[in-house]
């Protein structure tokens, strides 16, 4: 018998569009220490403001892109875990949200309690953040610790300039660039810049210098996102063959008043358009899976601010979703995942 499950894990949906269902599930969200890093009486009190209006505005937008047999996240990651089950002999694929179900709990529970002593944990997240890799990591580290769980972990590490990941990624993204295009946006999530000037090792890096990311030393690079998404568009420009000024990069969903990482997606789509830019494609390589911030925030509001400020056609260009050379490119990132300490 294997005994080393693969669980996948990913940022999580609503259980449906209503607007209590999306009111869980942002305060879920929004109250994770990780996500808004504000002292919790502060953070209470913010989140209890956002939650007056978003849930009906964030349910409106679930609503205008869930499907009929579900949230596209939640889909799209089913139909990634059918495929990866197919690339891993170790034994079953699993997968978690950390956000409203499947959830991290339950799912190690199951695993445990059939005799899964060997996990490996796989957030999948290209690049590293505290909001998104640091707090899939410790939720499943906190019910290992609480449930008393008999469970050794290897984590997936980031993998924004692996070769595999970077194939995959143009191999996905070819069809699209070889039509006629005026210009290639990489629009990855946005971060607000505190994120990064908290944890940067030297504590005189990040955003010292314009070019900070350019000369991030090792140290700096391993836990500086920004540094890791440009990183991941260059090289995925240099795979192409692609042309400076062909393509450019940005940051979108912002939340709140803070600095966040610049330039801004919502900023970009207008320079672009009001400078001539008819056609331009949109990729989004922070997320493996489609969801609410490519389908909505790009695909409907992002296409129709462009057209707004003089351009004609936004292309969104898929996301990796359940493509058969990423399940492949994904099982050899995860079979060299290192043991957890």
């Amino acid at each position: 018998m294997t005994d080393h499950a693969l669980l996948l894990v990913n940022l999580g949906s609503p259980a449906s569009t209503s607007v209590a269902d999306v009111r869980s599930y942002l305060n879920q969200f929004l109250m994770d220490p990780y996500v808004i890093d504000l002292p919790w009486p502060v953070r209470r009190l913010l989140v209890s403001l956002i939650l007056i209006k978003r849930p009906e505005q964030s349910a409106h937008a679930y609503a205008s892109i869930w499907w009929a047999d579900g949230s596209p996240l939640v889909v799209l990651g089913r139909r990634l875990q059918r495929a990866m089950t197919a690339q891993w002999t170790h034994g079953p694929v699993e997968l978690a949200m950390r956000y409203g179900e499947p959830s991290i709990e339950s799912t190690l529970v199951r695993l445990a309690a059939q005799g899964h002593k060997k996990v490996t944990l796989a957030p999948l997240y290209p690049q590293f953040a505290d909001s998104t890799v640091t707090t899939v990591v410790e939720e499943a580290k906190r019910v290992v610790r609480e449930k008393k769980l008999d469970v050794q972990f290897s984590i997936l590490q980031p993998f924004y300039d692996q070769p595999e990941y970077l194939d995959a990624l143009v191999a996905s993204a070819a069809p699209y660039l070889q039509q006629d295009y005026d210009h290639l946006l990489l629009s990855f999530h946005g971060l607000p810049e505190r994120h990064l000037t908290k944890i940067d090792p030297t504590g005189h890096h990040c955003f010292k210098s314009d070019n900070c990311c350019q000369n991030a030393s090792p140290e700096v690079l391993a836990t500086c996102y920004r540094a890791q998404c440009l990183r991941t568009a260059s090289e995925f420009a240099r795979l192409l063959g692609l042309p400076d000024g062909k393509w450019s990069v940005s940051f979108q969903s912002r939340l709140g008043r803070a600095k966040w990482i610049e330039p801004y997606t919502e900023a970009r789509l207008d320079e672009l358009a009001k400078s001539g830019v008819k056609k331009v494609l949109v990729m989004c390589p922070a997320f493996v899976a489609d969801c609410i911030e490519t389908l909505e925030e790009i695909g409907d509001r992002g296409k129709e601010q462009f057209r707004e400020a003089g351009g004609e056609e936004l292309v969104l260009v898929p996301c990796l979703n359940d493509d058969p050379q990423w399940a492949k490119a994904l099982n050899a990132l995860c079979e060299r995942a290192p043991l957890a300490l």
